[in-house]
Protein backbone atom coordinates (compact mmCIF):
# COMPACT_ATOMS: atom_id res chain seq x y z
CA UNK A 1 0.00 0.00 0.00
CA UNK A 2 1.21 3.52 -0.84
CA UNK A 3 0.01 6.34 1.43
CA UNK A 4 0.60 10.09 1.15
CA UNK A 5 0.62 11.76 4.56
CA UNK A 6 0.15 15.50 5.13
CA UNK A 7 0.53 17.33 8.43
CA UNK A 8 0.26 21.02 9.30
CA UNK A 9 -1.00 21.11 12.89
CA UNK A 10 2.20 20.48 14.84
CA UNK A 11 4.34 23.38 13.66
CA UNK A 12 5.39 23.86 10.06
CA UNK A 13 4.16 21.75 7.17
CA UNK A 14 5.32 18.26 6.30
CA UNK A 15 4.48 15.58 3.78
CA UNK A 16 5.64 11.97 3.49
CA UNK A 17 5.00 8.86 1.46
CA UNK A 18 4.85 5.39 3.00
CA UNK A 19 5.18 2.33 0.80
CA UNK A 20 4.45 -1.06 2.37
CA UNK A 21 4.93 0.34 5.86
CA UNK A 22 8.21 2.17 5.17
CA UNK A 23 8.80 5.89 4.59
CA UNK A 24 10.36 6.33 1.15
CA UNK A 25 10.42 10.15 1.00
CA UNK A 26 9.56 13.13 3.18
CA UNK A 27 9.51 16.92 2.99
CA UNK A 28 9.37 19.34 5.93
CA UNK A 29 8.96 23.13 5.90
CA UNK A 30 9.31 25.42 8.91
CA UNK A 31 6.68 27.96 9.92
CA UNK A 32 3.26 28.70 8.45
CA UNK A 33 4.33 28.27 4.83
CA UNK A 34 1.86 25.61 3.72
CA UNK A 35 -0.07 28.11 1.60
CA UNK A 36 3.00 29.49 -0.18
CA UNK A 37 5.17 26.39 -0.54
CA UNK A 38 3.02 23.39 0.31
CA UNK A 39 2.09 22.37 -3.21
CA UNK A 40 5.69 22.72 -4.38
CA UNK A 41 6.81 20.47 -1.52
CA UNK A 42 4.20 17.89 -2.53
CA UNK A 43 5.34 17.92 -6.13
CA UNK A 44 8.96 17.43 -5.05
CA UNK A 45 7.92 14.66 -2.67
CA UNK A 46 6.28 12.66 -5.46
CA UNK A 47 9.39 13.06 -7.57
CA UNK A 48 11.66 11.95 -4.73
CA UNK A 49 9.51 8.89 -4.05
CA UNK A 50 9.12 8.11 -7.77
CA UNK A 51 5.40 7.90 -7.24
CA UNK A 52 2.63 9.29 -9.44
CA UNK A 53 -0.80 10.22 -8.13
CA UNK A 54 -2.60 7.20 -9.71
CA UNK A 55 -0.29 4.88 -7.74
CA UNK A 56 -1.45 6.22 -4.37
CA UNK A 57 -3.86 3.95 -2.50
CA UNK A 58 -4.99 6.61 -0.04
CA UNK A 59 -4.16 9.93 1.59
CA UNK A 60 -3.86 10.61 5.31
CA UNK A 61 -3.98 14.00 7.00
CA UNK A 62 -3.33 15.25 10.51
CA UNK A 63 -6.55 16.82 11.77
CA UNK A 64 -5.33 18.37 15.03
CA UNK A 65 -5.50 19.66 17.60
CA UNK A 66 -2.81 22.14 16.74
CA UNK A 67 -2.04 25.41 14.97
CA UNK A 68 -5.03 26.97 13.26
CA UNK A 69 -3.63 28.31 10.01
CA UNK A 70 -1.45 25.38 9.02
CA UNK A 71 -4.10 22.88 10.06
CA UNK A 72 -6.85 24.54 8.04
CA UNK A 73 -4.72 24.85 4.90
CA UNK A 74 -3.36 21.31 5.10
CA UNK A 75 -6.81 19.77 5.47
CA UNK A 76 -7.99 21.82 2.49
CA UNK A 77 -5.06 20.46 0.45
CA UNK A 78 -5.82 16.89 1.52
CA UNK A 79 -9.52 17.13 0.71
CA UNK A 80 -8.88 18.69 -2.69
CA UNK A 81 -6.27 16.10 -3.64
CA UNK A 82 -8.36 13.17 -2.39
CA UNK A 83 -11.31 14.30 -4.47
CA UNK A 84 -9.26 15.16 -7.56
CA UNK A 85 -7.36 11.86 -7.44
CA UNK A 86 -10.42 9.89 -6.28
CA UNK A 87 -8.63 8.37 -3.33
CA UNK A 88 -9.83 7.64 0.25
CA UNK A 89 -8.86 10.14 2.95
CA UNK A 90 -7.84 9.11 6.47
CA UNK A 91 -8.02 11.50 9.45
CA UNK A 92 -5.21 11.18 12.02
CA UNK A 93 -5.23 12.80 15.48
CA UNK A 94 -2.24 14.88 16.58
CA UNK A 95 -2.13 12.84 19.79
CA UNK A 96 -1.76 9.59 17.84
CA UNK A 97 0.84 11.21 15.60
CA UNK A 98 3.00 12.25 18.57
CA UNK A 99 2.66 8.85 20.29
CA UNK A 100 3.33 6.76 17.17
CA UNK A 101 6.00 4.11 17.57
CA UNK A 102 5.89 3.94 21.37
CA UNK A 103 4.24 1.25 23.48
CA UNK A 104 3.44 2.84 26.83
CA UNK A 105 1.17 1.56 29.59
CA UNK A 106 0.10 5.14 30.21
CA UNK A 107 1.04 8.48 28.71
CA UNK A 108 0.19 12.17 28.78
CA UNK A 109 0.44 13.70 25.31
CA UNK A 110 0.46 17.48 24.91
CA UNK A 111 -0.16 19.66 21.86
CA UNK A 112 0.93 23.25 22.39
CA UNK A 113 -1.35 25.91 20.94
CA UNK A 114 -1.15 29.65 21.39
CA UNK A 115 0.92 30.90 24.35
CA UNK A 116 -0.27 29.40 27.61
CA UNK A 117 -2.86 27.17 25.91
CA UNK A 118 -2.61 23.44 25.31
CA UNK A 119 -4.60 20.39 24.36
CA UNK A 120 -3.73 17.33 26.43
CA UNK A 121 -4.76 13.69 26.44
CA UNK A 122 -4.12 11.13 29.16
CA UNK A 123 -4.36 7.53 28.03
CA UNK A 124 -4.12 4.30 30.01
CA UNK A 125 -5.79 0.88 29.81
CA UNK A 126 -9.44 1.37 30.71
CA UNK A 127 -8.99 5.08 31.40
CA UNK A 128 -8.56 8.31 29.51
CA UNK A 129 -9.25 12.02 29.57
CA UNK A 130 -8.79 14.98 27.28
CA UNK A 131 -9.08 18.75 27.69
CA UNK A 132 -8.05 21.99 25.99
CA UNK A 133 -7.44 25.42 27.49
CA UNK A 134 -5.07 27.12 29.90
CA UNK A 135 -2.22 24.98 31.20
CA UNK A 136 -3.20 25.47 34.84
CA UNK A 137 -6.75 24.31 34.12
CA UNK A 138 -6.07 21.46 31.70
CA UNK A 139 -3.45 19.49 33.64
CA UNK A 140 -5.51 19.07 36.85
CA UNK A 141 -8.52 18.07 34.76
CA UNK A 142 -6.89 15.33 32.70
CA UNK A 143 -4.71 14.04 35.54
CA UNK A 144 -7.33 13.98 38.27
CA UNK A 145 -6.79 10.91 40.43
CA UNK A 146 -3.80 9.70 38.38
CA UNK A 147 -0.67 8.31 40.07
CA UNK A 148 1.81 11.24 40.06
CA UNK A 149 5.10 9.35 39.85
CA UNK A 150 6.95 8.34 36.69
CA UNK A 151 4.44 9.66 34.17
CA UNK A 152 5.64 9.57 30.53
CA UNK A 153 4.90 12.88 28.79
CA UNK A 154 5.18 13.46 25.04
CA UNK A 155 5.21 16.87 23.36
CA UNK A 156 5.31 19.02 26.50
CA UNK A 157 6.90 22.46 26.29
CA UNK A 158 9.02 23.91 29.11
CA UNK A 159 6.09 25.76 30.66
CA UNK A 160 4.03 22.56 30.73
CA UNK A 161 6.88 20.62 32.32
CA UNK A 162 7.30 23.42 34.88
CA UNK A 163 3.59 23.33 35.70
CA UNK A 164 3.73 19.55 36.16
CA UNK A 165 6.73 19.86 38.49
CA UNK A 166 5.01 22.57 40.51
CA UNK A 167 1.98 20.29 40.81
CA UNK A 168 4.10 17.51 42.31
CA UNK A 169 4.32 15.35 39.21
CA UNK A 170 7.45 13.35 38.48
CA UNK A 171 7.55 12.90 34.72
CA UNK A 172 9.65 11.41 31.97
CA UNK A 173 9.74 13.84 29.04
CA UNK A 174 9.79 12.04 25.69
CA UNK A 175 10.19 13.30 22.12
CA UNK A 176 8.21 11.88 19.20
CA UNK A 177 9.98 8.85 17.73
CA UNK A 178 8.96 9.49 14.13
CA UNK A 179 9.67 12.77 12.34
CA UNK A 180 8.60 14.76 10.48
CA UNK A 181 5.01 14.46 11.76
CA UNK A 182 3.72 13.60 8.27
CA UNK A 183 5.79 10.40 8.37
CA UNK A 184 3.83 9.18 11.38
CA UNK A 185 0.60 10.31 9.69
CA UNK A 186 1.44 8.32 6.56
CA UNK A 187 2.31 5.19 8.54
CA UNK A 188 -0.83 5.48 10.67
CA UNK A 189 -2.82 5.96 7.49
CA UNK A 190 -2.01 2.41 6.40
CA UNK A 191 -4.20 0.78 9.05
CA UNK A 192 -6.59 3.55 10.18
CA UNK A 193 -10.04 3.32 8.56
CA UNK A 194 -10.67 5.96 5.91
CA UNK A 195 -13.56 8.40 6.11
CA UNK A 196 -16.63 7.50 4.08
CA UNK A 197 -16.11 10.77 2.22
CA UNK A 198 -13.43 13.45 2.20
CA UNK A 199 -16.17 15.91 3.15
CA UNK A 200 -16.48 14.17 6.54
CA UNK A 201 -12.91 15.06 7.58
CA UNK A 202 -12.97 18.00 9.97
CA UNK A 203 -10.31 19.95 11.83
CA UNK A 204 -10.00 19.45 15.57
CA UNK A 205 -8.83 22.85 16.74
CA UNK A 206 -8.85 21.99 20.43
CA UNK A 207 -9.67 25.46 21.65
CA UNK A 208 -11.02 28.17 19.37
CA UNK A 209 -8.73 31.16 18.77
CA UNK A 210 -8.97 34.08 21.14
CA UNK A 211 -11.45 36.61 19.80
CA UNK A 212 -12.85 39.88 20.98
CA UNK A 213 -16.63 39.67 20.96
CA UNK A 214 -18.51 42.99 21.26
CA UNK A 215 -20.49 43.09 24.49
CA UNK A 216 -24.21 43.64 24.05
CA UNK A 217 -25.31 47.00 25.37
CA UNK A 218 -29.10 47.17 25.86
CA UNK A 219 -28.99 50.99 26.06
CA UNK A 220 -27.39 51.38 22.65
CA UNK A 221 -29.78 52.37 19.88
CA UNK A 222 -29.44 51.15 16.33
CA UNK A 223 -30.73 53.02 13.32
Amino acid sequence: MIVLGLEGALGGFSAAIARDGEIVAAQALDGNVALEAGLGALAQLLLDARVEAPQLDRLAVGVGPGGFTGLRITIAYAKSLAQAWERPLVAISSFDTLEFGRTLARVLTVVVGRPGVISARYRAPGAGARASGRIGEVLPEVLLGIEPDGLPVIGASKDVLSALAEGGWTVSALAPLVTPPAAAVALLGVSTPAAASAHEVRADYGELPAAKVPRFDPTRRTR
